[in-house]
């Protein structure tokens, strides 16, 4: 089996790029990308049950790993929530899949976003961690426009081994990550 394009960028291209701007003294001390997690809210789940397989379904079709379905944690009488209701889904993805996963995402999917200008820098928590929010599933070729009911969004949270947010940023960029705003 061939390796991912991008897991061989990382090992040629973008180890020694970081080591050299961080004056890293170690090889193992450079971030890297230990997981990319999706998560998908649905909504309307509470009044239909079918919309978070539908849900999972969709998240299974574009990552090629199986979704799970999130549970309610509390009830929220305000939602008509109760707990242990199915109201989402989420995959977490690692290793090949992962880097698979993040060169479909950079090449054919946020291409494909109406009036792309690159994501924003903002999503960054301060632990090195940065969130991505996609507000349509059809960008991913995998969905076929005709069998979808409802257009609905994710949430993508890249977690890395980064200590700061300016070392995930400079990490994200050189995968290819079109960032709009330029950080100083």
């Amino acid at each position: 089996m061939a390796t991912a394009r991008l897991k061989d960028k990382y090992q040629a291209e973008v180890v020694p790029a970081l080591k050299e701007k961080f004056q890293y003294k170690n090889i193992m001390q450079v971030p890297k990308l230990t997981k990319i997690s999706i998560n998908k809210g649905i909504g309307a789940a509470v009044a239909d049950k079918k919309l978070v397989d539908i849900g999972v379904e969709e998240l299974t079709t574009i990552t090629g790993q199986k979704a799970v379905p999130t549970i309610a944690k509390k009830s929220v009488s305000n939602f008509k929530l109760r707990e242990g209701m199915p109201i989402g889904a989420r995959v977490t993805l690692r290793g090949e899949r992962m880097y698979e996963f993040l060169d479909r995402l950079l090449t054919i999917a946020l291409p494909r976003v109406r009036d792309f200008r690159g994501v924003s820098d903002k999503g960054f928590d301060g632990r090195g961690n940065y969130t991505l929010g996609v507000k349509e599933q059809i960008i991913f070729p995998e969905i076929s426009i005709d069998k979808i009911k409802a257009i609905s969004g994710m949430d993508i949270t890249f977690v890395t081994t980064a200590q700061t947010d300016e070392e995930s940023y400079e990490l994200l960029k050189a995968f290819g990550m079109p960032f709009t705003n330029i950080k100083k």
